[in-house]
């Protein structure tokens, strides 16, 4: 459990899956121009174990770290952030991934939950670089990462398929 300012973020449980579900549907026209294609069963309990399964391989692994973002004082599920593909040795590092359901956007919670997780990937995980990518669209995200002290390094061509579709980012 990491502790942030506004927030708590967590480990994934059973117990999210009709909270995460919910949030996930009520935010899927939000959420789905910037991410790959949802599969047709996505929001199913099925899925959801498949999902908790691989996070805990990739955890035990000490290849990722996935978090549910938590709010401090609902303790609402309001979205989810993973430090994934942590390579060790002479690159020790990882990649941030995020998302923030619709109605937590723009409250700061992404901007929080990705200083957390930095301030845990630098420090109490000691990696030397965390990199973050985005759809150049993606004004939200662009600034929930500039905010959280990442620099524009250039654009990735056709880097992930999102809906599809080869995007920069």
């Amino acid at each position: 459990v990491l502790q942030g300012p506004g927030l708590v973020l967590r480990s994934p449980h059973i117990s999210d899956y009709q909270q995460w579900a919910a949030l996930r549907e009520g935010s899927r026209d939000y959420l789905q121009p910037w991410e790959p294609r949802w599969a047709e069963d996505d929001l199913t309990r099925a899925a959801f174990k498949r999902r908790l399964a691989l996070y805990q391989r990739e955890t035990e692994q000490g290849t990722a770290w996935p978090f549910f973002i938590i709010d401090r004082n609902t303790r609402a599920l309001a979205g989810a952030i993973t430090l994934s593909n942590i390579r060790r040795g002479v690159a020790d590092m990882g990649t941030l991934g995020y998302w923030v359901g619709r109605p937590y956007a723009g409250e700061g919670r992404g901007t929080s939950a990705v200083r957390t997780m930095l301030h845990y990937a630098f420090g109490t995980l000691g990696l030397h670089r965390v990199e973050a990518a985005c759809v150049p669209e993606n004004h939200a995200s662009r600034r929930v990462l500039e905010k959280s002290g990442f620099q524009h390094e250039g654009r990735a061509r056709a880097y992930l398929k999102i809906n599809d579709v080869w995007a920069d980012h």
